[in-house]
This record gives structure tokens, sequence and C-alpha cells, in this order.
């Protein structure tokens, strides 16, 4: 049996709907999670959602800004919305699934992008950011969620890994990128003894991205990525990993999203 998981920062679910839907009709995953939908739980198309197949949803919205989703085809149950940093931001949400009776949790989040200068004093929004990675490492690490069959997905906004960048160089004093952002990061990784799928099936010196700026006049020719979003699973679920798809082409659709959908493929 395989099941196929998505993330995709769609950058307002409103504007994009018809990408969704569009997505959804063509790869079909079984589970996708959304994030920066920005709008409020009553006015998420869920109706429209549901017509398309995707009956379970689990949704943590916000007027205008942030805002997570999840849906399935599979049924979810515990969910969970955490608020960090005592924001009370719609950056996180949390069900579980069954996949022939065994029970894996799945979360979804969007880390703050962390505005344009790299230092928390002069920049509150940077601050925030490295807030925020503190209490998701204690999620992720401290109280030991992977012991279980896990998955964490999502808009991490940082490329931790030198070719996660078109330019490690030029992008070392760049929010993202910044030493201090990609070994929090890192140690999440680490410490939650995570599989970064990813990089499980694409080698460190290759270059990988699933971001491409809105500012570039020709974005593909260019081609000056980065790597923010992110599939990461338990070792205990990695004998059942079979593949990932980067969707590349979605960045060139009309009305894009600056990230594109980023798939996991799981065999059981």
């Amino acid at each position: 049996m395989q099941i196929k998981i998505t993330t995709w920062n769609i950058n307002s679910i409103r504007l994009r709907m018809p990408l969704v839907a569009q997505f959804l009709n063509v790869h079909q995953p079984d589970i996708l999670c959304l994030q920066e939908t920005k709008c409020r739980d009553s006015e998420f198309p869920g109706s429209e959602i549901r017509k398309l197949g995707y009956e379970y949803l689990a949704i943590n919205g916000q007027k205008g800004y942030h805002g997570v989703a999840i849906l399935s085809r599979l049924p979810l149950d515990d969910v969970d919305r955490i608020a960090f940093c005592e924001k009370g931001d719609a950056r996180h949400i949390a069900a579980s699934f069954s996949v022939d009776g065994r029970s894996i949790r799945l979360h979804n989040f969007y880390v703050p992008a962390g505005g344009d200068e790299a230092d928390p004093v002069k920049n509150p929004k940077f601050a925030h950011k490295i807030s925020f990675l503190d209490e998701m490492h204690r999620l992720a690490v401290n109280e030991a969620i992977t012991e279980n069959d896990t998955i964490m997905v999502g808009d991490f906004n940082i490329a931790p890994f030198e070719h996660d960048v078109w330019s490690h160089k030029a992008l070392l004093k760049v929010v993202s990128h910044t030493e201090v952002e990609t070994q929090k990061l890192k140690l999440i990784l680490s410490e939650g003894r995570w599989i970064d799928t990813l990089r499980q099936f694409t080698p460190l010196e290759d270059k990988l991205y699933t971001w491409w700026s809105y500012r570039a006049p020709d974005w593909a020719k260019a081609d000056k990525g980065r790597r923010l979003d992110h599939i990461w699973t338990s070792r205990s679920l990695a004998p059942h990993l079979s593949g990932i798809e980067i969707l590349r082409d979605a960045r060139g659709w009309e009305r894009p999203s600056d990230h594109v959908p980023v798939t996991l493929n799981l065999n059981f």
C-alpha cells in the first residue's frame, strides 16, 4: 500500500484554490499539508475541497496571516494546535491517521520567516523566529515524539545545508541560511533522530530547492532557489520510505506560490 504526503506553502488558499484543485486532481496525494492559508477557519473552502475527495480536514486559521491545514482522504483524529511563543499565531497543527491499523502522528509547521535582518536585537521578527525554533526543539526532542511513528512537515523557512541554497557564500548572512538558524534546525534534526527525507534521496552535494523568489524576473533561468520546505520522519518509518517528488513545474503555473509542492512516498 502506497501513501503520498505532500507539503505546500500555498501563500493564500483563497487566491490559489484553483491551483490546489488542479494539484489534487492530477497528483492525488493521500494527505496535503498547507501553510500560509491566510484565512479564518470559517472562511476555509472546505466544501470545495471535500468535493475533490478530501473529506477530512484539520484547520488552524487566522485572519490575514499565517494559517495551516491538513487535507486528507484518510480519517484524522487527535487534532491538536499549539500556539508557540505565546503569540497565538496559527503556525502549527497536528493530527493522527492510520495505515493498516498503524497510527502515525503528523505535525504541520509554518516557522516564522524572520524578516530581513539577522539580528534578534534589532529585528523582533528574527527574535521571534529564534524563540519559535527553541520551542519547536522542545516539542520535537524533549518530548521524544519520535519514539512513535511520526512525520513533521512544513515550511521551516530555513535552508540548512550548503547546497540547499543557490550560493552558500552569498547567503551566509541572509535570513534563512544564517549560522544561528541552520545550527538550531540541524540540532532539532540530529537530537530528535529525524530522517530528512529529501536528503535521504538526494546527496548533500547536489543542489535541491523548493522555493524561488517572486523578485526574480526569470526565476527558472536564474534558478536562485532555496530548500525551505521539509518532510522529516521518525526512524521507525525508515523501512517504508520509497521516494520524494519536488514539483518544480508548479512555480511556473499562473499566479503561483513562490513555494512548490513537496511529496513523500511511503510503502506499507
